[in-house]
């Protein structure tokens, strides 16, 4: 991450809201791919026979795992962002997903971070730990968690008593900006 982010003051408000309880919601954010700083796309094909490991075979070769699109992005410290491969899957929410969803519903670079002693974010991409967060203005901030709850795949669920979004997204938070 480039910048230093502020925490919207909205994430101090509390709602009725909870995690989504995974793996409940089937892994619905990784439908998309992700874009992945170009440096840390490298670190990860640096890395590939360790992940590959936890990947099926057919998609080990890390010739795949990008598709070929860059972008520039303010927030990565490259300036620029790598697009991981968006396979079609029938078995997963909207028919596709990142080449790195494991049939398990898990990140096969999360699954090889944890295997190998490695913090689990080790190789996980700034936007896939921010999700469902966004950056706003330069604030960490999320959409209305009232809207959020009605969708099916949302990472939300509704909760008996409110809590703070600080502190249900305390780990991302305490991640990307100390605690």
């Amino acid at each position: 991450m480039s910048d230093s982010f502020l925490i919207d003051p909205f994430l101090e408000t509390a709602h009725p809201v909870q995690r989504c309880g995974w793996p409940d919601c089937g892994a619905a954010c990784c439908m998309y791919g992700a874009w992945v700083d170009q440096t840390l796309a490298e670190d990860i094909l640096q890395h590939a026979d360790l992940i590959a490991e936890y990947m099926s075979p057919d998609l080990r070769p890390p010739k795949l795992w990008f598709d070929g699109r860059v972008e520039p992005d303010e927030h990565a410290l490259s300036g620029e962002v790598a697009h991981t491969t968006v396979l079609p899957n029938p078995d997963h929410y909207g028919g596709t997903a990142c080449i790195f969803l494991r049939p398990d519903q898990q990140c096969a670079l999360q699954t090889a971070a944890q295997e190998n002693g490695l913090h689990p974010w080790r190789f996980k991409p700034f936007y896939c730990i921010l999700h469902p967060m966004e950056i706003k203005e330069g604030r960490i901030t999320l959409d209305d968690p009232a809207v959020m709850v009605g969708e099916p795949a949302s990472c939300l669920r509704r909760a008996e008593t409110s809590v703070p979004l600080v502190d249900i997204f305390h780990s991302e938070l305490d991640y990307f900006l100390g605690d």
